[in-house]
């Protein structure tokens, strides 16, 4: 059976090494890596080491080193196959089926990537050319450098509703396969499909291996019906399971020892134009279950970065909502709030790199924001209200789904009570 690229990365983000390697040789956390004895050597002194943000396990003993489907292969003598079938069980993934449709469906997928790649390249020229001045010098300034631009590929729609597609169709693209892109607005009440992009600074949705999937447009006009707007769900491209500049941060993370998740494109841009290269962003939603384990790929322990502001006070709350049942000994989340009125754009570029490693440094654990959530919630001014706020934060802690990082929040929670 053959599987696709996309299938196989789809496997390794949900199941990390640990887990798998774990369950044949005792493994014991060793900074940012795991080490044990080795499965294919006798040793007294560890010599086997799995690192989850890189995804794979090296033996220092044999020189043995792969991924978790290797390691399937050489310690139980699996096919690759079996191996792939094995770990998709784990992972509770359906194997897709090998058929002459699951064949059709990845070359579909292939060239749907294709003709993304063509429209990143119009709306790369388009920036630079004539329609794309007021775009510029938009971001510009937002301090955002040419340089930046191009390694970003940032682009420009512009304000017409055929240049797109009349540009693709002239490369030889197909109306239905634009509309399948997300690249056109179609429907029953829309009598000719338009370009869904108009007037609005283009930011590419790269999947984890750097393919372009999906785009993010910025209204340059103030009065338009959204400020941002991002393409439709797809077969390339599904909102809640990916992160804005992934593929670029994950070797960042990994030398970091972090990650950090702000809210939106610019603030990615300029805090890695500053160096703070391991940020990822979700796409315009709350932080859903699908993203928070992809973070937890990059670092036990993401930070999360909201503005200084009501709305970002709330994203934080809600993400302390989403994350409670995942908890797992070892994996949370970290949240900074920035100052009032400040988004990590504003900051890095009034106050500098130093500011945001200040932020990010003094970034408060995730149970110290559920009792601030719950303190937002109502007053404590009377014994009923006090109640009242107690069984709030046992209701919360109740949705803990490990045992264990359940009864340490309960202890944490009832020593501030």
């Amino acid at each position: 059976m053959r599987f696709s690229p996309s299938f196989l990365d789809e496997l390794r983000q949900r199941l990390p090494v640990s887990e798998v390697v774990g369950r044949r040789v005792k493994l014991k956390r060793q900074g940012r890596e795991f080490a044990g004895l080795s499965p294919f050597n006798q040793e007294r002194t560890p010599s086997f080491f799995v690192n989850d943000q890189k995804g794979f396990y090296h033996c220092f003993s044999s020189g043995k080193h792969g991924d978790v489907f290797k390691f399937l292969m050489e310690v139980e003598g699996l096919s690759f196959p079996d191996a792939v079938a094995q770990i998709a069980e784990m992972a509770g993934v359906p194997l897709p089926k090998d058929s002459p449709e699951e064949e059709r469906r990845q070359e579909r997928r292939a060239g749907l990537v294709e003709i993304m790649e063509m429209a990143a390249r119009f709306f790369e020229a388009e920036l630079q050319g004539r329609a794309g001045a007021a775009a510029r010098g938009y971001l510009a300034s937002r301090g955002m450098s040419p340089q930046t631009q191009a390694n970003f590929r940032v682009g420009y729609a512009p304000n017409d509703r055929g240049a797109l597609k009349g540009r693709l169709r002239q490369q030889g693209v197909s109306v239905a396969d634009m509309v399948e892109a997300g690249l056109l607005v179609a429907g029953d009440d829309v009598p000719e499909p338009f370009d869904r992009f108009r007037d609005r600074v283009i930011f590419p949705i790269q999947d984890v291996r750097g393919r372009i999937i999906a785009f993010g447009g910025r209204a340059m006009q103030a009065d338009a019906p959204a400020k941002y707007l991002n393409s439709p769900e797809t077969p390339l491209f599904h909102k809640g399971a990916t992160l804005y500049n992934h593929h670029r941060a994950r070797a960042a993370a990994h030398k970091a020892e972090s990650v950090v998740a702000v809210e939106g494109y610019i603030d990615v841009i300029a805090l890695s134009a500053a160096g703070v290269e391991h940020v990822v962003a979700p796409l315009g939603t709350a932080l859903t279950p699908e993203q928070i384990e992809l973070l937890w790929r990059m670092a036990p322990e993401p930070i999360l970065c909201f503005d200084g502001d009501k709305a970002g006070r709330r994203a934080g709350f809600r993400a302390v909502e989403t994350a409670l049942p995942l908890l797992q000994p070892g994996r949370s989340l970290r949240f900074a709030f920035l100052p009032e009125g400040q988004d990590p754009d504003d900051l890095v570029r009034a106050e500098g790199r130093e500011a945001v490693d200040a932020a990010l440094s003094a970034a408060a654990p995730l149970v110290d924001v559920l009792w601030a959530r719950e303190l937002d919630a109502g007053p404590t001014d009377t014994p009923e209200r006090a109640a009242a706020f107690e069984r709030r934060l046992h209701e919360a802690l109740a949705t803990i789904r490990d045992e264990t990082v359940r009864r340490h929040y309960r202890t944490a929670i009832e020593d501030r009570l």
